[in-house]
Order: C-alpha cells, then structure tokens, then sequence
C-alpha cells in the first residue's frame, strides 16, 4: 500500500491507539506513505472495534490473581476509492503473565509495557494478513474482474513491507523490550 490512510473508529480515545502508531511506523518504514487526509490516500485501511481486555488465569491459594492473560482484538479492512479489497476481518493476540502482589509496581509496568508489545505483534499480524490477501487477489482474479477488459483495471495497492511474523506462546519479560 503505497498511500494509506488510516481510519481509526473509535469514538472515545483521545491519543492515537499503540495500534495506529505500530501500523503507521511499519507502512513508513516499508517504503509506504501514511497520509493525514483520506482524499490524499489511494487506499483506506480502516480499524473498528479495537480493545485490550485482561482476564484471570489462575489465582492463587489465598484467593488472589497470580496469572493474568492481556487479549487484544481489531477489526480491520482495506478500500481503495469506493471499491471494498478486503472485507471486514477480526484479529486477536493474547499473551499470559505472571502477577506477584507484592512486586505492584514492576508487574504494573510489565503489563503496560506488555500490552505496546501486543498491539505492536498485532499490527504485524494484520500487516501480514492484508499482504497475502492482496496478494492472493491479484494472482487470482474474480469472474467479475475477468470480464473487465484489461485497459479499465486498476493495479491493486500492494504492500512492501517485509513483516516479520510474531512469536507465539506466553510471552515472558524477556519478550518484552525494555521500557525507554
């Protein structure tokens, strides 16, 4: 996708979501142009339902939370102009963690720094899923597409980055970068 835009629906935030940022950086970094107008961009990526949840795992012999797990979930598709390329998919990351009571505040830090480091897997993920989408696509035409005398078509947008797949399994503090 060489000029996006992305639409972030979410009536309530006030900063820019770590998701948003997370895809921004990486459409950059490949070469691609984030834009800050939808009328400049010749693609649309659109996130909805985006949340981070955290549920207990276990809990412990005095009643108290030992494991918790962070999940977080977005909705995403991809248009270019009025044409919809990509359907509205869902998308989710977990990881578990360990919860010491009387280590508050290192573990308070771990969880946040825990959930940058999801969004920014699942802005991989999703990344990932739109390149083979796109990908998929274009080697494959639709009927529809096919009838379509060759000088009508439009190129598909297509996405540059060489994203690197996320690790799987409960992550550990050695899986989360360092705060800065």
């Amino acid at each position: 996708m060489r000029s996006v835009y992305i639409e972030v629906i979410d009536p309530y935030h006030v900063s820019v979501p770590p998701l948003e940022a997370a895809l921004q950086a990486r459409i950059t970094r490949s070469g691609g142009e984030v834009t800050s107008k939808i009328e400049q961009a010749k693609t649309v990526l659109r996130l909805s339902d985006l949340s981070e949840t955290q549920e207990v795992l276990s809990i412990g012999p005095d009643g108290l939370a030992i494991e918790y797990r962070l999940v977080a979930r977005v909705t995403y598709e991809v248009l270019s102009g009025k044409n919809l390329l990509i359907p509205p998919q869902s998308q989710g990351l977990d990881r578990a963690y360990s919860f010491n009571a009387t280590q508050i505040l290192p573990k308070e830090a771990e969880a946040a720094r825990l959930s940058t480091f999801i969004q920014n897997e699942l802005a991989d993920v999703v990344l990932l899923r739109i390149q083979a989408q796109l990908k998929h696509s274009q080697s494959a035409p639709s009927p529809a597409s096919a009838e379509v005398p060759a000088t009508d078509q439009s190129p598909q947008p297509e996405l540059t980055a060489p994203v690197t797949p996320p690790s799987t399994g409960p992550a550990s503090s050695a899986d989360i970068p360092p705060a800065p």
